[in-house]
């Protein structure tokens, strides 16, 4: 494993992590990481109470500069693209919006070899706050066609400010 797959890894369960904590404490009830998973299947697995859900794990960042920094390292061609059609829209909140439906959009095209499927995104963007996903949930845009049961929002990196559901 090189060192791109071994940084993917500790960022997924770290949000994992994030995500399980913040619901546990959220819902009170026992949230937990499980296992790194293999392709075809999402990301991560994880136990709610006694119940197995697959998760798959994205992030969502504001600029090339900043997924850079918050990485350490060089980005995919692709992301490169996706965060250059980002920092061409000045204003924040429509660059927040358009990044999370770029998102959403991206994963709904995906298919896994799992039952229940959760898609969690974690906000790396300390600029995009849970107010900024309140005040525009109107025009965040879910994808009809999709296999994720839930999409959760966890709202800063730490998840300190809690998660917001999508779907």
């Amino acid at each position: 494993m090189n060192h791109s797959q071994t940084e993917k890894l500790v960022l997924e369960r770290q949000a994992a992590e994030v995500f399980a904590r913040s619901y546990s404490a959220q819902f009170n009830c026992d949230f937990s990481f499980v296992s790194h998973n293999m392709p075809k299947k999402p990301d991560v697995t994880c136990k709610l109470g006694t119940e197995i859900i697959d998760i798959e794990i994205a992030h969502l960042y504001g600029s090339q500069a900043e997924a850079q920094h918050l990485l350490g390292k060089s980005l995919s061609n692709k992301t490169i693209e996706e965060l250059i059609c980002l920092e061409l829209t000045s204003d924040p909140t429509e660059r927040f919006v358009s990044a999370l439906n770029r998102i959403l959009l991206n994963k709904s095209e995906k298919t896994y070899d799992s039952k229940r499927v959760w898609l969690v995104i974690r906000n790396a963007n300390p600029n995009w706050t849970r107010n900024a996903v309140l005040n525009n949930l109107e025009k965040i845009q879910v994808p009809s066609q999709h296999c994720f049961e839930q999409v959760w929002f966890i709202t800063d990196v730490n998840g300190d400010d809690g998660l917001i559901k999508l779907y």
